[in-house]
């Protein structure tokens, strides 16, 4: 029923029902995102009510976000094959029901599967599909509406945390999160507000692909007189849905593409462990539990301001064909942010952390579905997508239990905070390099062309171009072949 409701577009509409999907990724955000980040105020809570140490702990966090990331292409393909509003509406139920059985979880294994595996799946369900709608309404104004849209983490993380603390402080941590299991299903709603739309450059659906002259008209007009049992009719539509399926995923192959997931891996593997960390680093130097969670309040309201200044300025003229630059700004300043960290021992340093941090996390945040649709085009948006927080999956599942056995080894958060502000300047640097040898080839292959152009002069004689050494060139073949000829007469 979606798919007959479509209505195909010249292009994004740049505005009209975009806006109110702005609003529904908006909301998806912050039930995924947002909630995923206040978990990290029930770690303290966790690892005293189970007695556990910091890494066993620290998997709780890992595994949501690995959950989320890694079936990040599964909501891709429903949303690509049945619909964004089926699958954002099913994964609110799955992240509802994950929420609702751990605050029965009568162990650490527990909550893995239920807080961190189910809700995790549900939360894939409706994160990447809600992104990529925001690209398919939006070219002109893309970077303001992901920044309005990616801007509900931040808000969403600003809200939740003073009142997942104060859920915790009145109904403990079982009733917190049952309270948060009805709050996320709110996505249901925001899959109802995802209308599809048909764009004419979205021609590599497998319905457009059969039209073409891939099988003869002769044979789809026998092919539909036949059973849908038959052997020919199994292999046309298995060729046909490889054929398709290969077309959805060419990007891969994209050199700039593999360049952009190699850097995702290292900046995904810097972020994590922050978010899960700050708050039992702030308590550990002397902070309350008020002010930690105020810190994390902190760090979503100017994530909120990273994400939408830093949307409005890349939509701007002077900034939108420097885009890559942008981001790989925002997350070098992370990683030094990370770099001095280990320095900051109070609440009043700490302070100007979060505002340095939460503005340039928001702003590559921003920026990332923004740059792979720069790199892949909006036709393939939606996969790639799929894939660039598939990427996220392994990083965000490893770093946060690597930097609590740090912490358990030596005793300290140094370590940790070192190796995530290292991995987000290395993410940052290679793809630096990679645009500046990027521009090193264009300017050497324009050079050589220039050197070339320089050898040929072409004239326009009405419908007919003449080139100079083409003419040249013939002239001493003929010369050649008479020379040739009159050498075998005598």
């Amino acid at each position: 029923m979606a798919s007959r409701r479509r209505t195909r577009h010249a292009g994004p509409p740049d505005g009209g029902w975009g806006w109110m999907i702005v609003a529904g990724c908006f909301l998806v955000t912050i039930c995924t995102r947002a909630v995923t980040r206040c978990i990290s105020i029930f770690f303290v809570e966790f690892q005293a009510y189970f007695g556990q140490d910091y890494a066993r702990t620290a998997w709780i966090h890992s595994i949501v976000d690995c959950a989320t990331m890694l079936c990040a292409p599964l909501g891709s393909l429903i949303s690509n094959h049945v619909s964004c509003q089926v699958g954002i509406i099913l994964g609110g139920l799955l992240a509802s029901t994950g929420l609702i059985l751990s605050s029965f979880a009568t162990s650490l294994e527990h909550l893995y599967l239920s807080l961190g595996v189910l809700t995790g799946l549900g939360f894939a369900l409706c994160y990447s599909p809600a992104i990529a709608m925001v690209g398919k309404y939006f070219n002109k104004r893309k970077a303001l509406a992901y920044g309005i849209a990616m801007s509900g983490s931040g808000i969403g993380t600003f809200i939740l945390a003073p009142v997942v603390q104060l859920l915790i402080e009145q109904f403990s941590w079982r009733g917190a999160l049952l309270i948060l299991g009805g709050f996320v299903l709110n996505l249901c709603v925001c899959g109802a507000l995802m209308r599809p739309i048909a764009l004419k450059e979205d021609h590599k659906t497998a319905p457009e692909f059969l039209e073409q002259d891939y099988v003869p008209k002769a044979q789809k007009r026998d092919l539909k007189r036949m059973s849908i049992c038959s052997p020919l009719i199994k292999v046309w539509s298995h060729e046909c849905l490889c054929y398709c399926s290969w077309k959805e995923y060419d990007f891969l192959l994209m050199p700039d593409f593999m360049v952009l997931a190699v850097s995702i891996l290292f900046m995904a593997y810097g972020c994590s462990p922050l978010f899960v960390y700050l708050v039992p680093y702030a308590l550990s130097v002397g902070v309350s539990h008020h002010q930690a969670a105020f810190l994390m309040s902190i760090l979503g309201v100017i994530d909120i301001i990273g994400n939408i200044t830093f949307g409005w300025l890349t939509d701007r003229r002077c900034l939108k064909k420097h885009r890559h630059f942008c981001y790989l700004f925002a997350v070098g300043m992370d990683g030094l942010c990370c770099l001095f960290l280990p320095v900051l021992q109070n609440f009043h340093l700490l302070v100007p952390f979060s505002f340095t941090f939460g503005y340039f996390d928001g702003a590559y945040v921003t920026l990332i579905p923004v740059v792979t649709a720069d790199v892949v085009g909006t036709s393939s948006l939606s996969s790639a997508l799929g894939v660039v927080y598939f990427l996220h999956a392994i990083p965000y599942l490893v770093s946060p239990p690597v930097a609590g056995w740090l912490v358990d080894t030596t005793g300290s958060y140094t370590a940790s905070f070192l190796l995530c502000g290292f991995s987000m300047i290395f993410s940052s640097m290679l793809l630096c390099f990679a645009r500046l040898a990027k521009k090193i080839k264009r300017a050497h292959l324009r050079s050589l062309t220039n050197d070339t152009g320089t050898k040929q002069h072409i004239w326009t004689n009405g419908a007919i171009a003449y080139s100079v050494t083409a003419e040249l060139d013939q002239k001493n073949v003929e010369f050649l072949a008479a020379d040739t000829n009159s050498y075998s007469n005598r």
